[in-house]
């Protein structure tokens, strides 16, 4: 694993350590990546605009109910999110 040195402000060093004496992380690094995954994920998956919001509520509207039941909408989800998932790096 590679070693990298970061400069960071006081009050951003305390942060950290503050979310490692809460037990939120093991130590500076598990923060680091973490925040590193979290913006990976962001950037993979923009957020969407209010007018493309707007688009994905007119074309639900306009497709009308599911035939789908319950069990198979949530089956097909979970499917989603499994493959969504980076595996830890």
């Amino acid at each position: 694993m590679a070693t990298m040195t970061i400069s960071l402000p006081d009050p951003m060093k305390e942060w950290i350590e503050a979310q490692i004496r809460q037990g939120d992380y093991a130590s500076t690094s598990d923060y680091v990546r973490d925040l590193v995954r979290r913006d990976r994920e962001r950037r993979a998956h923009p957020e969407l605009t209010l007018e493309d919001l707007r688009r994905i509520v007119d074309d639900a509207r306009a497709s009308g109910p599911s035939r789908r039941k319950v069990p198979e909408i949530l089956a097909r989800a979970k499917k989603h999110a499994q493959a969504d998932q980076m595996p830890d790096e």
